[in-house]
């Protein structure tokens, strides 16, 4: 049977929750930090109310350098405080996703929540293969959101990609 994954994180980033919505809210955006992203592409012609885009078209790495791409649509935005998407019907990964933002407590910026649900092709065996290839789902997206955060308040993100390494 193919049982859906779902992975939560959270991280606090020092910055106003209009600045990371805003950022967040324009899915052009997230290959910028999240890794695994190739790229997401808005879509003109399917706009709500407020004149936001609520459908996208994603491209994502798949297992040995191939990709998976899918189509989107934004079930649910509260303007700076949380938006929901799910995959269309005609997906090949079923999957779901949202984001909240609310002040952290102690007024040291935002909680950023992300939640992340799917269910994988070729189910429980492909998910174990590809966290072998270093493709766990808990780890990226916990990586992706530290990227958000050095992103978002330093504006660039730090890497060692490309540094020789220490040693002796």
């Amino acid at each position: 049977m193919n049982q859906p994954i779902k992975v939560e994180k959270t991280v606090t980033i020092n910055k106003p929750a209009e600045e990371l919505y805003s950022f967040w809210r324009n899915f052009e955006n997230l290959p910028r930090f999240m890794k695994h992203l190739k790229s997401v592409k808005v879509y003109d012609d399917t706009r709500e109310s407020s004149g936001q885009a609520t459908r996208s078209h994603w491209i994502t790495q798949g297992l040995l350098d191939g990709s998976i791409e899918w189509d989107t649509v934004i079930i649910e935005d509260q303007e700076n405080e949380l938006i929901s998407w799910t995959s269309v019907e005609s997906a090949v990964v079923e999957n779901s996703g949202r984001v909240r933002f609310q002040p952290a407590p102690g007024n040291r910026g935002t909680e950023v929540k992300a939640v992340t649900e799917y269910k994988p092709l070729g189910g429980v065996i492909v998910v174990a293969i590809a966290k072998l290839f270093g493709e766990d789902p808990e780890l990226q997206i916990k990586e992706d959101l530290r990227r958000f955060k050095m992103l978002m308040e330093a504006g660039e993100i730090a890497t060692t990609e490309g540094q020789p390494r220490g040693g002796k």
